[in-house]
C-alpha cells in the first residue's frame, strides 16, 4: 500500500499501520469476491490503490472542518467539525467512496445505498470483515429520498461514478439537510457537468460551492470534486419516480 500511503500524505493524511492493514484487507476481499460478483473492472494492485482508495479519500478535502468554511484546502485540515457527521454514499457499488472514508473517520455515521442485491451482500460481508459499523440499505435513491428517516437528514452525501451531474443532483440533494453538502468526484468534464447541472442544482435547493482540482495529478487521471451546498429545501415532488431523473434531467428551460 505504499502508493496509497504516499498519495494520502500529499492530501495531508498520515495513514497508520492499522489503516494500511485495513486497506490491504479491503483490496484482497474485493479481488476475491470480484471473481463471482463482478464488483469492479479495476483489480490491479496499483490501480485499486489510486483509482478506488485514494480517489475515495480525496472527498475528505471537502468535509466541513470549521476552518475557512468557504474554501476547499489542498490538504485535509487536522481540525474536524466537532461532531460525528451523518454521511450517505449513493450508489456505492463495491463500497466506494464510503468504506475508505469510514476507515479514516471511524465516528462517521455512514449509510451505504445500493440497489443490486449481490453488491449489498458483499457490503455486509466486507463491513463485518473490517469491523466497521455501517448501515447498508438496498434500494433506489428516487424512492428512499421520500422516506422521512432519510430525506434532508445527512450532513454529507457522496456519489461516485453513478451518473452525469445533472441527474446525480436529483438523486443526492434531497438527502442533504439544509447546511449539508453534496460531494461528487468527477473527471475532466467536471466544469461542463456543473454548468449543465446548474438549473437542476438551483431547483433542488443547492448552490455550487466549488469545483476543486485534486492535487495528485500524477497518481489520478484529471480529477476534481464538485461541491454543492444545500441552501434551501428540496421541493416535495423531487426526486421524481424511478428512472425519470436519468431519462429527463432538469436541464434547459
Amino acid at each position: 500500500m505504499e502508493t496509497l500511503r504516499e498519495g494520502a500524505a500529499r492530501l495531508g493524511l498520515q495513514l497508520s499501520a492499522l489503516h494500511l492493514a485495513s486497506f490491504q484487507t479491503l483490496y484482497e476481499e474485493l479481488c476475491r469476491c470480484n471473481e463471482q460478483l463482478n464488483l469492479t473492472a479495476i483489480t490491479g494492485y496499483q490501480e485499486v490503490q489510486t483509482r478506488h482508495l485514494l480517489d475515495s479519500l480525496t472527498c475528505l478535502l471537502a468535509f466541513p472542518s470549521g476552518v475557512a468554511p468557504n474554501t476547499i484546502p489542498d490538504a485535509v485540515p487536522v481540525q474536524r467539525s466537532g461532531h460525528a457527521l451523518r454521511c450517505l454514499d449513493v450508489g456505492t457499488g463495491a463500497g466506494f467512496p464510503g468504506l475508505p472514508l469510514k476507515i479514516l473517520v471511524p465516528d462517521l455515521r455512514l449509510t451505504l445505498l445500493e440497489s443490486i442485491g449481490k453488491k449489498v451482500n458483499y457490503l455486509g460481508h466486507i463491513a463485518r470483515r473490517l469491523g466497521l459499523e455501517v448501515e447498508i440499505v438496498q434500494g433506489r435513491a428516487e424512492e428512499l429520498a421520500h422516506d422521512s428517516a432519510h430525506r434532508e437528514s445527512y450532513d454529507i452525501v457522496v456519489a461516485r461514478a453513478v451518473a452525469p451531474l445533472s441527474t446525480l443532483v436529483e438523486y443526492c440533494l434531497p438527502f442533504c439537510r439544509i447546511g449539508g453538502r453534496f460531494i461528487a468526484p468527477k473527471g475532466e468534464d467536471a466544469v461542463q457537468e456543473a454548468e449543465a447541472a446548474a438549473r437542476a442544482t438551483g431547483i433542488l435547493g443547492g448552490k455550487l460551492m466549488a469545483i476543486k482540482a485534486v492535487p495528485v495529478p500524477d497518481l489520478l487521471p484529471e480529477h476534481s470534486l464538485v461541491i454543492i451546498d444545500k441552501v434551501a429545501p428540496t421541493p416535495d415532488r423531487y426526486p421524481r419516480r424511478t428512472g425519470i431523473p436519468a431519462k429527463r434531467p432538469l436541464t434547459g428551460d
